[in-house]
């Protein structure tokens, strides 16, 4: 994993309209060096701060992801290595109201929405005042949270009155014994009684987050499908993917294909209608009340209609979920950067964004975080 701030970045002064040049992830060159701190400002402060974030293949970015920890009470493993990993000292994270100034740095530049991941998002105290914050005083349009479930039945009410939106939960299986082995902890009956309670708020609908992989829980494709017969939950399931220490190998993935065609031999499922930017694509059987997604990303990846952008715990700027690449906003936040410079590196960073991720296996060998360092 490569983090980069301000003291590893060479300054270009020749460059014609002071453009910012990435030399891949191992010597990245940025225009703002400290030393080139005041030219730059200046140029900012004549740019659009309303502009877009638009990066070079023209895909507007209008969707942040904030991990607010890198703390989980569950070890899934895909996520965690069994191991457990080296978590950020408390003064390395984001305070909240570091985390609420470079949200509206966001907003300001055409970012609408804003999802709260971790970690286990919910382990954070300050939960409900920071999504307050962030439709309040950060002017966020939609906030919403992905969490394992395990606490919404306390939790979930003062967080909707806080301002919480939408709800993502993940649940890989809907048996005990395979949901203990795959998050190394008990909860299902936790999980499921949270998802019963944000349906009764009104959450419509509650995503459901399957990580399939073959060999664990491939069986259960045509129990999810059935679990979405009476109650108004979409059931994504998402293909496996390559971190650090998940020991990811490709015999474990299930092609979305071969999944749909599993749920299709049993329930008749229809295509319902494509929704801007979705990961997923969504089909429903005829008479029931939800639905089923099927994330493609690593046999028929959606990156040309990519429009996120995702902040780490620790302030780091990632352009691409699979991307070694960050930049660290709360390194420069903490130095004094103003709005107008922490936004010109982040439309910097956003420069660099590839137009797709580095496919399977590249991605296998690349060098990266473990997920729950990243954010969900």
């Amino acid at each position: 994993m490569m983090r980069y701030n301000l003291s590893t970045i060479i300054s270009l002064t020749r460059l014609s309209n002071h453009e910012v040049l990435f030399l891949g992830p191992k010597r990245l060159v940025d225009v703002l060096n400290r030393s080139y701190t005041n030219e730059v400002g200046v140029e900012a402060q004549g740019q659009d701060a309303a502009a877009p974030l638009v990066d070079s293949f023209g895909r507007r970015h209008n969707y942040l992801r904030i991990s607010l920890t890198e703390r989980c009470n569950l070890r899934c493993q895909y996520c965690m290595p069994a191991e457990g990993v080296p978590l950020s000292a408390r003064g390395a994270l984001l305070t909240r109201a570091e985390l609420l100034r470079l949200a509206r740095v966001f907003v300001a530049a055409g970012v609408d929405k804003v999802r709260l991941t971790g970690g286990e998002p919910t382990l954070r105290s300050d939960l409900a005042d920071i999504i307050q914050g962030l439709r309040g005083e950060a002017g966020v349009r939609s906030v919403s949270m992905t969490t394992n479930g395990l606490v919404l039945t306390r939790r979930l009410a003062a967080l909707q009155r806080a301002g919480l939106a939408a709800l993502n939960v993940s649940l890989d299986s809907l048996r005990a014994d395979r949901y203990e082995r795959m998050a190394r902890r008990p909860g299902l009956s936790r999980v499921l009684a949270g998802v019963d309670l944000a349906l009764q708020l009104g959450y419509s609908p509650v995503k459901i987050n399957v990580v399939l992989m073959r060999g664990f829980n491939d069986d259960e494709i045509c129990d999810f499908v059935e679990y979405t017969r009476d109650r108004d939950v979409e059931v994504r399931f998402i293909e496996f993917m390559p971190f650090s220490g998940n020991k990811w190998d490709d015999s474990k993935l299930v092609p979305y294909r071969e999944a749909l065609r599993a749920a299709a031999a049993v329930h008749a499922l229809e295509p319902a209608p494509p929704r801007p930017n979705d990961t997923a694509t969504v089909w429903r059987a005829p008479g029931y009340r939800g639905s089923v997604g099927f994330i493609s990303s690593m046999t028929q990846h959606f990156c040309g209609s990519c429009n996120r952008l995702r902040l780490t715990a620790d302030g780091n700027l990632k352009v691409c979920l699979f991307g070694a690449a960050e930049v660290s906003l709360r390194d420069r936040l903490r130095a004094g950067d103003s709005d107008a410079l922490l936004l010109r590196l982040v439309r910097a960073a956003l420069a660099n964004k590839k137009a797709r991720h580095a496919g399977m296996e590249n991605l296998a060998h690349m060098e990266n975080r473990p997920m729950i360092l990243i954010g969900g």
